[in-house]
């Protein structure tokens, strides 16, 4: 029992403490700095145009900052788009980075936009099954069902974690392969803002570990209600 209670106890840890981080990173770097000569907008369009990468669009979005493959579009928020701060002109690079990535053909890149075009509908799928199991169990009065169902639904969820597995190394690889080495070629930081553009760099790779933790929690739950 108390082993449990750690061990849920360190997956809640992982869970909201890097986003907590994440949010104070980028929230410590968004004052509006005069010394900029764009927004992370318009720095985006300005490297993806001295890249040859002008077919790849630059817009805003309510969904958080990201890269589309499919689309070929980076999406930035409305702070990062339209703010001369170093939280929006790093985000864009860090999101440039992937775009970089794409047209390289980068094959963990390749392997995530696999695995995201199916994670939603596995996902859905997998809450289905558990919400489903107590009704099936009252109608067919057998245990097994349930157990089964459960279980189903455990491995599905384990997709989840095994696309945000995927999606750490190319996060990694886009801050510190491609947008950070764009930044410092082309002078776009001063080397007094080097390590905070690192550590904005490394909050926006490490976004992804607090969603794999929240869905390693659900299996966690899950695995408790399959073993009682």
């Amino acid at each position: 029992m108390v082993l449990a209670l750690i061990v849920i106890g360190g997956i809640l840890a992982l869970a909201f403490l890097p986003s907590m981080w994440v949010r104070n990173v980028i929230k410590r770097h968004a004052a509006e700095r005069a010394d900029f000569p764009g927004t992370g907008g318009e720095l985006a369009r300005h490297l993806l145009d001295g890249m040859k990468l002008t077919h790849v669009k630059v817009e805003q979005t309510d969904l958080g900052d990201h890269y589309d493959p499919i689309e070929k579009v980076v999406r930035l928020t409305a702070d990062h788009m339209h703010k001369k701060s170093l939280s929006a002109v790093v985000i864009a690079a860090h999101e440039v980075g992937h775009a970089m990535q794409d047209a390289t053909d980068y094959p963990p890149l390749r392997a995530r936009t696999k695995l995201a075009k199916q994670a939603h509908r596995v996902e859905i799928l997998g809450s289905v099954l558990m919400l489903l199991s107590p009704v099936m169990l009252l109608i067919a009065k057998a245990p097994a069902i349930m157990i089964a169902q459960l279980a189903a639904g455990v491995i599905i969820l384990a997709f989840s974690v095994l696309m945000h597995t995927v999606t750490l190394p190319v996060e990694y690889d886009a801050s510190f392969n491609r947008a950070l080495p764009v930044l410092k070629a082309g002078n776009i930081i001063a080397d007094r803002d080097m390590v905070s553009a690192r550590q904005i760099l490394r909050a926006a790779a490490l976004t992804y570990v607090a969603a794999a933790a929240m869905t390693l929690l659900d299996i966690t739950r899950w695995l408790r209600v399959l073993r009682f």
